[in-house]
């Protein structure tokens, strides 16, 4: 695919808080030259539009019709405020025309907005708010405002569907999807490391593994994996998930649909150039998992009444086997290095 568009431009690709390495949670679309949309507005992410666009962020904030906020974390969108307040100066500063920002977001959005609105500027004005859960399908009462909102975003900024899963699709039959089914690039967050499961139920977010099995039951065509734990802020643990289908998103990476055959093939790169974080993951990983097993034998212990405790040549044999285990994983690093 040839056509430069849509054209996926990563802005912030880590959790949590900015760090250097990855700014929070922030996609630019750019659906053509002059129209794009923001999926997620976490903090900072006005200042990672000027990193990557320079003296051209005027108009590229002008080109924004619509920010969908997926839900109300903090770090999907706090970098909202900082949006409007520069994109009505990029419109003064460019004399051109101001035009409405359409916020696709929970509800719960609107008393932090009207806080800012009554207390610090007049920012409201800036804004035609449409509901995530006006877009559910068969919602009923649904505002004529809101309608009037839903309509004119539809028709004028060339999309033919949102629904509250975030989910854009395209006039030109592409669905690029944050979150939801049936699509030709999936955009998933895969906050944690394979083995944080009860972590990841706690956090309500997944997995690396639980990322890709979703893309793959939802049969996606291709699948962007970003929304890292700050502890893994330069690269992910891999796993044997990993395909021709799957790729790993870092801020200011640019992805159009005509490269999902190429972007696999940067991790073999990637392994080699952070070998030395994948060694130090691994043993983090490789600790954690030991004192998980640590606290289950103590339990177990407890239960039976300690008839489960170990011989010194059993304890022996144990940390022999964890040496040889650390040695294969040493070994095998060096391999791809």
């Amino acid at each position: 695919n040839g056509n430069p568009y849509p054209e996926i431009v990563f802005l912030g690709t880590g959790s949590a808080i900015p760090m250097k390495i990855r700014n929070v949670s922030s996609t630019l679309v750019n659906t053509s030259s002059t129209r794009s949309l923001l999926l997620d507005c976490g903090e900072g992410t006005f200042g990672q539009l000027c990193r990557h666009y320079g003296e051209q962020v005027d108009q590229v904030l002008c080109n924004i019709v619509a920010v969908f906020v997926s839900h109300m974390h903090t770090d999907h969108h706090s970098g909202l405020l900082n949006i409007l307040i520069e994109r009505r100066r990029a419109f003064a500063s460019l004399g051109q025309a101001f035009s409405p920002l359409f916020l696709v977001a929970p509800e719960q959005i609107m008393p932090w907005l009207h806080e800012y609105h009554n207390n610090c500027e007049s920012i409201l004005r800036d804004i035609k708010m449409i509901s995530c859960q006006s877009l559910v399908k068969g919602c009923e009462n649904i505002k004529s405002k809101t309608k009037r909102f839903i309509t004119s975003l539809l028709e004028s900024y060339d999309l033919a569907e949102a629904t509250e899963l975030v989910c854009v699709q395209l006039k030109m039959k592409y669905v690029i999807i944050y979150t939801g089914k049936n699509a030709t690039l999936l955009i998933h967050e895969a906050t944690l490391e394979d083995g944080m499961e009860k972590e990841a139920i706690e956090k309500t977010h997944s997995t690396t593994s639980q990322a890709i099995e979703i893309g793959m039951k939802m049969n996606a065509e291709f699948i962007m994996l970003n929304h890292f734990s700050q502890r893994y802020a330069k690269i992910p643990l891999f796993n044997e998930d990993f395909s021709e289908k799957v790729g790993i998103a870092f801020d200011h990476m640019r992805v159009r649909l005509g490269d999902f055959s190429t972007i696999p093939k940067l991790i073999p790169a990637l392994k080699a150039l952070f070998a030395d974080d994948i060694v130090e993951m691994e043993e983090r990983k490789e600790k954690r998992e030991q004192r998980l097993l640590k606290e289950a034998a103590v339990v177990l212990d407890q239960l039976t009444g300690g008839e489960n405790k170990k011989t010194p040549s059993q304890k022996r044999k144990q940390d022999k086997n964890h040496q040889e285990v650390s040695n294969k994983k040493l070994k095998k690093l060096e391999t791809v290095n």
